[in-house]
């Protein structure tokens, strides 16, 4: 019989194979860690351009892409270039940034989307969101909600 993580152990028992168990002695303290890997929101700016394409197309792909995905706050767009502004919740900056590299590539077929490449990228904490709002920088916040002309 194999302890719980003995070498070779694969995490399964046989049949009738007990289980390992730890104890902790009374008064000993468990340690809580930072809430690092809890999901926090970050503000995503996702900046697109390419080839021109007409202007009612590109409004009803970015329509699309909000039905399909009504976490976007807002979109504004011309006929050669868009910009996409939305909420995401994700452990750190690398999974939101990660998360937002893909969204156009992988919503261009079922949304319609244009051809066009990734141009730019702004993943910020909520904080530091609400902190360049309230200093007068920034972006306003997205009101009214929806795809927009630049």
């Amino acid at each position: 019989m194999r302890a719980a993580g003995e070498a070779g152990g694969s995490g399964a028992r046989a049949p009738g194979e007990e289980r390992a168990l730890t104890s902790v002695a009374a008064g000993d303290r468990f340690e809580v860690e930072e809430p690092r890997d809890l999901p926090r929101l970050w503000h995503v700016t996702l900046s697109v351009s390419g080839e021109e394409a007409p202007l009612k197309e590109v409004r009803r792909a970015l329509e699309q892409l909000a039905h399909d995905h009504p976490f976007l706050l807002t979109s504004r767009y011309a006929n050669d270039h868009a910009e996409i502004r939305y909420w995401e919740e994700a452990r750190d900056l690398h999974d939101a940034a990660a998360v937002a590299l893909r969204l156009w590539g992988e919503h261009r077929q079922t949304a319609g989307l244009p051809p066009w490449e990734i141009v730019g990228l702004e993943v910020i904490d909520r904080q530091t969101y609400h902190q360049r709002i309230a200093e007068g920088y920034g972006p306003p916040p997205a009101s009214p909600v929806g795809a927009h002309p630049f």
